[in-house]
């Protein structure tokens, strides 16, 4: 007997969007499936106090040794996707969902001379085309009342038809248009054969040439001025796209295909594939691997398709008639000979199965991100990163506090500076920081580095009172300071600590494009291997500080965009600025204009005028000068 917490994942690894999991026992087979709408929060009912679960439950939990999930873009999906695994895998505990007559099916009976339309929980008979399953009963009723009005399809039973037959007189439906009526000749037999098909072929997924043909029809109406007609077409062509918003994890019935979804970074890939067999997801895999030299995605997936195909023989039924990928393999040529000539290897564009793609790639991504949160999680890993980085930077020890900074603006304007903090290979959020740079400190990157080294030593060497939290986290001085950049932002930081007189502190840079670390002075950047753990802690600490920069600096130009030289005006409201603007349009012409012309605005008087014409004067522009000639322009 197993004790649930000796697998149970780390609450922030579990996502919260809506998936499906598995719980398997020591021999990895599948005990249980279920779905959820908020993966995270369903999962940690299984692993509170045994003592409090159902004794199924516990018995469930006692008896699986892992866990695992798949997640989807909707409640739907999950539904159905768990309904397939079920059948998949058996699940001994699941008990109330292993009887197929529980799950109901769309059949249309075209071994029948009248093929009929009817929901059925039975076995599928030969002849018949059946489509399903689907999660609620009510579902498939909707889906045919809308089908019946463009594909209008016997429904009734052998019983009502006969009885019609006999009397001469359709039924209900037959008299409101949603039945073409063959039990009284308005409709012959080959004729509604054909409309059976048509449905059948709809169902199936070629919906493109019938909305197609309702549009003509539609157009073709509203042209010759029969608006009725219009309007029925109109109302027809709703019915149908209605029923095409589609489940998403479920395709055509002759979709026979494997989709492979990839989510990389600069380290590390995680591939997933999904098997499509019939139209229905029946499994899934996935590995994550490290990338140990320039691979692109292209090699990537041409990676993937080897692992996948290596083995399988031309035509074996292993490989599928289609292999769905993100981007086309290197060698595409090559990656087809050892597919089959037969198999279509492409990527979608468009349609139900671009959108499971992208469901696919979703789930790569997840993989991917529970990765790096278990290999960040993991103490001895990050002991390892934190001394692989004391050895390559010569510090007498392990760096146990790391600050990192990062400048970012959008062509010289709202330059800000972020300061994130790590200790023990793990964020402080805490003590994250944000600088506003202005004036002759944000005329460059270099300068801009300058000053906020500069600001960050100075609180270390001069803190406030220490009764101040905030002061006292400030003065705690990091093992190593490291600036996003290359030599010369380690040059303008090494300035900062030379004029700070501050010692006893490592620097070093990361430049983007090769991943290298440069120290102060050095002719040449350190490289860390590949597949080291302090490679791996030096990127988080690089996109974390990237990433908190730009958090800041887009809600700093966000409110620049909004800020005007109406507004340092004191007294001048919002309904008078507005007021100002009505009368003037733009702030120029509220410059120009005379104290006199100022007070003819509703709500200013003369005081106030003459407060806003002082004000916007004293704020004129500098006149503007063209760089390349010298030339003052107007």
């Amino acid at each position: 007997m197993a004790d649930p917490a000796t697998y149970r994942p780390a609450p922030g690894t579990i996502p919260t969007r809506p998936g499906v999991y598995r719980f398997r026992d020591a021999d990895s087979r599948v005990i249980y499936v279920g779905k959820a709408k908020n993966l995270r929060a369903r999962l940690s009912n299984y692993f509170q106090d045994v003592a409090n679960l159902h004794p199924r439950t516990r018995r469930m939990v006692t008896t699986a040794s892992s866990v695992e999930w798949t997640v989807v873009t909707s409640e739907v999906e999950a539904l159905t996707l768990e309904y397939t695994w079920i059948k998949e895998f058996d699940p001994r505990f699941n008990v109330k969902f292993r009887d197929d007559k529980s799950y109901p099916y769309l059949a249309v009976t075209m071994a029948e001379r009248y093929p009929r339309i009817h929901v059925t929980r039975r076995a599928k008979l030969k002849g018949d085309r059946y489509f399903g399953p689907y999660t609620h009963v009510w579902a498939i009723r909707e889906t045919v009342d809308l089908l019946l009005r463009v594909f209008p399809v016997r429904t009734c039973s052998a019983g009502v038809f006969r009885r019609a037959e006999r009397s001469g007189r359709p039924c209900l439906l037959g008299f409101i248009g949603k039945c073409s009526a063959p039990c009284t000749g308005e409709i012959s037999e080959e004729d509604h054969r054909a409309l059976a098909e048509q449905f059948c072929d709809f169902m199936a997924g070629n919906t493109a040439k019938y909305t197609r043909e309702i549009e003509r029809r539609m157009r073709e109406a509203s042209a010759a001025m029969d608006y009725e007609t219009a309007a029925r077409l109109r109302d027809d062509l709703g019915a149908l796209t209605k029923v095409m918003e589609r489940n998403s994890v479920v395709l055509s019935d002759s979709t026979d295909a494997d989709l492979i979804g990839l989510a990389q970074d600069d380290l590390e890939a995680a591939v997933q594939v999904f098997h499509v067999r019939g139209g229905r997801i029946r499994g899934q895999r996935g590995w994550t691997a490290e990338i140990l030299d320039e691979s692109t995605t292209a090699d990537l997936v041409e990676r993937a398709l080897t692992t996948l195909y290596a083995d399988a023989a031309e035509g074996a039924t292993g490989v599928p008639h289609e292999v769905l990928v993100p981007t086309m393999p290197t060698d595409v040529e090559d990656v087809r000979a050892l597919l089959g000539r037969a198999v279509d290897l492409r990527v979608p564009q468009r349609g139900e199965k671009k959108e499971l793609l992208d469901t696919v790639t979703t789930n790569a991504q997840e993989a991917l991100r529970l990765h790096r949160l278990r290999r960040a999680g993991d103490l001895t890993a990050r002991s390892k990163a934190l001394e692989d980085l004391g050895e390559a930077l010569e510090l007498d020890e392990p760096p146990l506090r790391i600050e990192c900074f990062d400048i970012s603006h959008s062509q010289g304007t709202n330059v800000v500076g972020s300061q994130v903090v790590f200790e023990d290979g793990l964020p402080r959020k805490s003590e994250y920081r944000r600088y506003a740079v202005h004036g002759e400190a944000a005329r460059d990157d270099t300068a801009s580095m300058y000053d906020v080294i500069a600001r960050r030593l100075e609180k270390h060497l001069h803190p406030p009172e220490a009764t101040d939290e905030d002061a006292r986290r400030f003065a705690y001085p990091p093992a190593l300071i490291l600036v996003d950049g290359g030599p010369p932002q380690v040059a303008a930081a090494q300035r900062a600590m030379d004029d700070k007189g501050v010692t006893d502190i490592a620097l070093a840079g990361i430049a983007k494009r090769l991943e290298e670390i440069w120290l102060p002075g050095e002719e040449h950047p350190v490289i860390l291997p590949r597949t080291s753990e302090a490679l791996f802690l030096v990127q988080r600490l690089r996109d974390e500080a990237h990433r908190f920069a730009i958090t800041y600096h887009r809600s700093k130009r966000g409110r620049a965009m909004h800020e005007s030289a109406l507004d340092a005006v004191p007294g001048l409201g919002p309904a008078r600025r507005r007021a100002l603007l009505d009368r003037f349009v733009t702030v120029r012409a509220i410059r120009e204009a005379g104290e006199d012309e100022l007070v003819e605005v509703p709500g200013i008087g003369p005081a106030l005028a003459a407060q806003i014409h002082s004000a916007l004067q004293s704020d004129t522009p500098d006149p503007a000068v063209d760089m390349a000639t010298g030339e003052i322009l107007d």
